[in-house]
């Protein structure tokens, strides 16, 4: 059975991965869903200070402090930045890198960068004036205004990340990430859910560079809205776990 680490994407914390955990220890595997600084009960920690660098040194401290070896390292959504950076930082430790509706970045790229100039700009706007100018506010998760995200949610799904979702500091979507020139060989999957495969090859083929990394890698697809360990956690773990062997 695998070593399985699991980071949440934004507001989240270990909390979003229970069922998730749930099903994949009861099939054997080890599993350590994680909290980062600044969130769900880390949400004390939260300061301005707290960055991308500050994301990459939890994974890193999960897995060194652990002494576990031969990971299977997961990261959803926004948690592609710290989790490539961990990767990029201990990939001794690693079994494989598996993206979860999401990707790596390429070197000197940050999380925003991902969103149309339009975008970036709002969300800088509401940083300022909702989130004393360092912490991304949690979203309404108004299934009407975003139905291809929240798909197959239920109102108790999007209660509960509602009342549990915390802040996320800025920093971490706005710092860009330092990758080494010569990057390391861990393989890598990506589980996607709002996009398909050929989608990713079309999308690669225009220069995106996003897509470009990703077009390589080992694909799978689960199709739901971006947060399958809430709308399809069963299924998931399944994925997972076929994944980490």
């Amino acid at each position: 059975m695998a070593t399985i680490v699991l980071v949440p994407g934004f507001w989240f914390g270990a909390w979003a991965w229970e069922e998730v955990t749930r099903d994949l220890r009861e099939a054997g595997h080890d599993v350590h869903p994680v909290t980062l600084t600044g969130l769900a009960d880390r949400a004390a920690e939260a300061t301005a200070e707290v960055g991308l660098a500050t994301h990459i040194a939890d994974i890193v401290h999960v897995i060194e402090d652990g002494d576990l070896r031969e990971v299977v390292l997961v990261g959803h959504s926004g948690a592609n930045m710290p989790v490539t950076g961990a990767a990029d930082r201990i990939p001794e430790r690693l079994a494989r890198i598996v993206y979860v509706d999401s990707g790596p970045m390429p070197d000197g790229l940050a999380g925003i960068d991902f969103h149309e100039p339009q975008a970036r700009e709002q969300l800088r706007r509401q940083v300022a004036e909702e989130g004393e100018g360092w912490s991304i506010p949690v979203p309404a998760f108004d299934p009407d205004a975003d139905p291809v995200n929240l798909a197959e949610l239920s109102e108790a799904h999007l209660t509960r990340m509602r009342a549990l979702g915390t802040p996320q500091p800025f920093g971490t979507a706005a710092d860009p990430l330092d990758r080494p020139a010569v990057l390391p060989s861990t393989p890598r999957s990506v589980i996607m859910s709002t996009f398909t495969p050929e989608q990713v090859r079309m999308v690669a083929g225009t220069g995106n560079p996003v897509f470009e990394l990703m077009a390589g890698m080992d694909m799978h697809h689960l199709p739901t809205g971006h947060w399958p360990m809430f709308s399809r956690p069963r299924e998931l773990a399944a994925v997972l776990g076929e994944i980490a062997g």
